[in-house]
């Protein structure tokens, strides 16, 4: 007989095709969620001369997708944490990617904005998902990294829509952007069949079979025996969001909140706006693509190299310089410096907003107890949503009111002091590994 930790399996484990398998179905499902959010943006000075549909109008627009996302959000993590990852991951693909497919058959604003909405339901609840999966199977020491590299698939999707925009709308129209954002649909069948289901979840249940087969792909010097008991810590029943603020991690959790508001807010500004901001200071439609693409390729290389930086210093320090940069970068934006630092610029921006956004995104649930990860990373991506849908309003009143280049700019630097601001306000001192010193009597072992 023996006694296996579920948490030390995973941790202990060394990578393998099993955690590639689940990094790649998790890349290829956030580089779409990546590619819905900058392709609205791409196509946005196509429908206004279309629809004759002004920048305030289309701005609401992209905000509503987004009141999608949130609600998509914040039920998506709960329910999850209750009736498994994969079955809610693969329900939001199906909603997404049929609402991407019809928002392609739109006839106008009207019509479009709600299969947008509803779109938006599905996308919400994907990146909680993903991150939480992929965290719970990476090794320890490479968890941020892996995460990090997930994340790169979202900006993968960002730089698709860049090269994609470029070629598809001027020959086939903006239709078919759409219609590419739905090729999701088809890996759907794949995805039942290979996407692992999360191993806590297993083991919670009482599913023992296939948490042994697990372990077994996990560790393949594994034997299952029938004797094996598998242990892990849980807590008693309650409140998933009231135990957020459980063990000193109120103050903590409200700063996530914050941070992922402001972070998602320039994600999904920029993500919107930039090609439009570039055209109002002058640049044609290719060269305002092409900033998006900088924008990506930034985020890529933020993504990776700050994860393998968090795996090693620690991601509370890697977060508040990134937030930072990031601020600095989007200020000297706003002055319209010479064509090759403005590339350069545009990339770091790309680096210290959505890549902050993402190391974010694998910080937050390594913070809290297994069985409230996902409940957690969905509340602050949910709160992080208003932000998103703040983005795009902004943006289009920016453009609509014809102000100064960098007051423009300095409206999405301003949040990036407040994201660092916030992570630095975080008390590691109260993180999971703390709380299972800090646990109330409630709390006890399960031995299965």
């Amino acid at each position: 007989m023996k006694q296996i930790n579920v948490a030390q399996v995973i941790e202990g484990s060394k990578f393998n095709s099993f955690h590639l398998t689940v990094l790649l179905w998790c890349i290829f499902l956030i580089l779409f969620d990546g590619y819905d959010l900058v392709v609205y943006g791409a196509v946005i000075p196509t429908l206004s001369q279309e629809w004759g549909t002004s920048p305030g109008i289309l701005g609401l627009i992209g905000s509503l997708t987004l009141v999608g996302g949130l609600i998509g959000s914040l039920i998506c993590g709960i329910v999850a944490d209750k009736v498994g990852r994969k079955k809610v991951i693969i329900a939001c693909v199906a909603i997404f990617g049929s609402f991407t497919l019809l928002t392609g058959l739109a006839k106008g604003p009207v019509d479009f904005a709600i299969y947008r909405f509803l779109a938006g339901l599905g996308l919400g609840g994907i990146p909680p998902l993903l991150v939480v999966l992929t965290s719970e199977y990476s090794p320890k020491p490479i968890k941020n990294m892996m995460v990090g590299i997930m994340f790169s698939g979202y900006s993968i999707g960002g730089i698709l829509v860049s090269l994609f925009g470029m070629k598809v709308i001027p020959e086939l129209g903006w239709e078919w952007m759409f219609f590419i954002g739905a090729i999701p649909l088809l890996a759907i069948p794949f995805l039942i069949k290979s996407l692992p289901e999360s191993l806590y979840y297993y083991v919670e249940k009482g599913d023992y079979e296939k948490a042994k087969g697990i372990v077994a792909r996990l560790n393949p010097s594994y034997v299952p025996h029938d004797a094996d008991r598998f242990i892990m810590n849980l807590s008693t029943s309650g409140v998933p969001v009231v135990k957020l603020f459980e063990n000193r991690r109120g103050r903590s959790t409200i700063m996530f909140w914050i941070a992922c508001f402001m972070g998602l807010l320039m994600v999904y500004g920029l993500g919107t706006w930039l090609p439009q901001l570039m055209i109002k200071a002058g640049y044609p439609l290719n060269s305002s693509l092409l900033f998006l693409c900088c924008l990506n390729i930034g985020a890529i290389v933020g993504s990776v190299c700050g994860g393998w930086l968090a795996d090693r210093i620690g991601s509370k320090r890697v977060l508040i310089s990134y937030f930072s940069i990031g601020a600095v970068c989007l200020l000297l934006l706003g002055f319209k410096p010479g064509s090759f630092f403005l590339y350069v610029l545009v990339a770091i921006a790309g680096a210290a907003t959505i890549g902050s956004q993402n190391l974010n995104n694998a910080y937050i649930p390594m913070f809290y107890p297994t069985q409230i990860k996902s409940t957690a990373l969905g509340w602050a991506l949910g709160i992080g949503r208003f932000g998103a849908i703040v983005g795009p309003t902004i943006g289009g009143l920016l453009i609509e009111w014809e102000l100064p280049i960098y007051i423009n700019f300095l409206s999405f630097a301003i949040p990036a002091f407040i994201a660092a601001i916030s992570i630095s306000l975080v008390q590691n001192k109260y993180n999971s590994t703390m709380n299972l010193e800090l646990s109330s009597p409630k709390r006890y072992q399960k031995i299965i």
